[in-house]
């Protein structure tokens, strides 16, 4: 019997971006010349690497964007509370705390991500949650000394505006219990546009 999409949604299955590259040009996406391999390569990096800041930041790096290439988290507008789906993904009770951050995800002045963060405070230190509270520091880097690594629940292009690339994530501690969900967004700026 075929799963309900709420279940196909929850899956925590890993996807390929390469196939899902080849419709960029059925639907009508124009990008220029070496920008699938760029969003393959984005899709590698981001994969191998346990933070997207550190990602971002590396790629920043080399498109010239500040030196040095520092990544900051700017608020954004924006409110999503916790579905029953991303409470399941963090594996925490309906009366566990969920907090939510929506940030942009910014080097010399491009945007480079826009992001949503579900994670669960309880599961940081009262340090971590102060900085993600009042500085624009990026969760990443402020989860980074737990020892966390990403699982990559789906990798898809896309055509919303200027986001050309989507990726859901779980960020898991050592011992692979979730402390975030994140549904990032990659801009243009990423591929020189």
């Amino acid at each position: 019997m075929p799963k309900s999409f709420s279940e196909q949604r929850s899956a925590v299955q890993p996807r390929m971006i390469r196939p899902a590259l080849l419709s960029l040009f059925c639907v009508g996406l124009w990008l220029p010349a070496g920008a699938d391999d760029a969003l393959a390569r984005l899709e590698r990096d981001l994969a191998r690497g346990p933070t997207a800041t550190e990602v971002l930041a590396r790629w920043c790096g080399e498109l010239h964007f500040a030196d040095p290439p520092q990544i900051h988290a700017e608020p954004a507008p924006g409110k999503n509370l916790p579905d029953a789906g991303v409470r399941a993904l963090l594996k925490v009770s309906t009366s566990e705390l969920v907090d939510y951050r929506r940030v942009q995800l910014t080097c010399g002045g491009h945007v480079l991500s826009v992001a949503d963060n579900w994670y669960v405070p309880s599961r940081l230190t009262p340090d971590m949650n102060r900085t993600l509270d009042t500085t624009d520091t990026p969760f990443g880097t402020v989860v980074k000394p737990l020892g966390i690594h990403r699982l990559t629940l789906s990798a898809l292009p896309t055509q919303a505006g200027s986001t050309v690339f989507r990726v859901r994530a779980l960020l898991l501690l050592p011992e692979n219990r979730p402390i975030s969900l994140v549904v990032e967004n990659y801009q243009k700026s990423l591929l020189g546009r």
